[in-house]
Parts: structure tokens; C-alpha cells; sequence
């Protein structure tokens, strides 16, 4: 794996705002990113498409593939296994992209341990508080499920702001100016030579 290829991990709360990044700077930069496909026990939902939007799986078969050393990390949320399969990782590199992982703590922790050796970046919202509002306006927790997400991101926010664990943390107030920052970062160290390619 070269230098142009070195993966970036995306961190974050869920609600932080880092999937609206990843596909504003795939969206930008298409041929120079790929998407990490997840492996997920969970049931699909409505609009998900398998192998696309995740790889859906058995619980009996990912836990034997990741007892095998196939997976680069691994998570456990609301009973269900998510994980991202070095296979994954490898399918990404071999188009000559850029691999990008979508991940929690849990995750990073993990990869730290590994020979895996990607950008870490963490996105945060501007507090606990403006998190809990977007949540409640997606409608789509219970409120046992919208108090674990926070005490969740409670500790991802410390992890997050660690010294010395992410090469770039950004703040998402604002997203034309978290993007912004962003893409500098990747300017500077992914996309070196590229910076007028779409004409920006």
C-alpha cells in the first residue's frame, strides 16, 4: 500500500455530522476515494442494498471469520456485530483509491493494535446538548436508545480530544467550514497535486 493510498478512519458520534463529510468529499473527489464496505448482523433496512450499503451477514458467520483474523475491528451495538474485513479494506485499495472507514471508538482502538496505518480523524458537534438535537430530530430512536447514543458519545467526545489519537479533529458547528478544514487536511496530505483537478 503506498503513501497515496493510506486509508483514512472518519470517527465520531453518531449525529456529529461525519457522514455528511464523507460524502461531500466523495462526492468531490470520486475517483480518488472508496467506501469501506461493513459487515453488519443486523437486519437490512428499508432501501438497503447488500454489499453496497453494508454486507449483511450471520451472526454464526462473522463470528468464525473474525475468530479466523479476518476483520480489522469489530463493534457490538444494540445486540448486533458491525465490523470492517481486511477483504473490504483490500477491494478499495486494488481500484487504486483511497480506503475510507466509517468508525466508532471501539474500532480505532482496535485498528491501533493492528498493522493498519490510516489518518484518524474525529468529528465532534459543538456539544452534548446540540447533539441531543439532531438525534431527537431524526425521529428514529427511542429515547432508551437516543440516552445510550449520548452516554456513548460522553466518552467518545474525551477519547476524541486525546492527545496524540487523531491527526485532525473537527469541530462540526458549521459544516461549510468543517468541510473546509477537511479538505485542507486532505489537500496537504492525501490529495498532494490534485488541488485544481475539479476545477476548485
Amino acid at each position: 500500500m503506498t503513501s497515496d493510498h493510506r486509508p483514512l478512519v472518519f470517527c465520531g458520534p453518531s449525529g456529529s455530522g461525519k457522514s455528511t463529510l464523507v460524502t461531500r468529499m466523495m462526492k468531490e473527489f470520486p475517483d480518488k476515494f472508496g467506501f469501506s464496505v461493513s459487515h453488519t448482523t443486523r437486519k437490512p433496512r428499508p432501501g438497503e442494498v447488500h454489499s453496497q450499503h453494508y454486507h449483511f451477514t450471520t451472526k454464526e458467520d462473522m463470528q468464525n471469520d473474525i475468530d479466523k483474523g479476518k476483520f480489522i475491528e469489530t463493534a457490538c451495538f444494540g445486540g448486533n456485530l458491525y465490523g470492517t474485513s481486511w477483504d473490504a479494506v483490500q477491494a478499495v485499495a486494488k481500484e487504486g483509491k483511497v480506503c475510507v472507514l466509517d468508525i466508532d471508538v471501539q474500532g480505532v482502538k482496535q485498528i491501533k493494535q493492528t498493522s493498519f496505518k490510516p489518518f484518524y480523524i474525529f468529528v465532534e458537534p459543538p456539544s452534548l446538548e446540540e447533539l441531543e438535537i439532531r438525534l431527537r430530530a431524526r425521529k428514529t430512536e427511542s429515547e432508551e436508545s437516543l440516552n445510550q447514543r449520548l452516554a456513548i458519545a460522553k466518552d467518545e467526545l474525551v477519547y476524541g480530544r486525546t492527545s496524540g489519537i487523531f491527526d485532525l479533529l473537527i469541530t462540526n458547528d458549521n459544516l461549510e467550514h468543517a468541510y473546509s478544514k477537511l479538505k485542507e487536511f486532505l489537500l496537504s496530505h492525501i490529495l498532494i497535486g490534485t488541488a485544481n483537478t475539479n476545477g476548485k
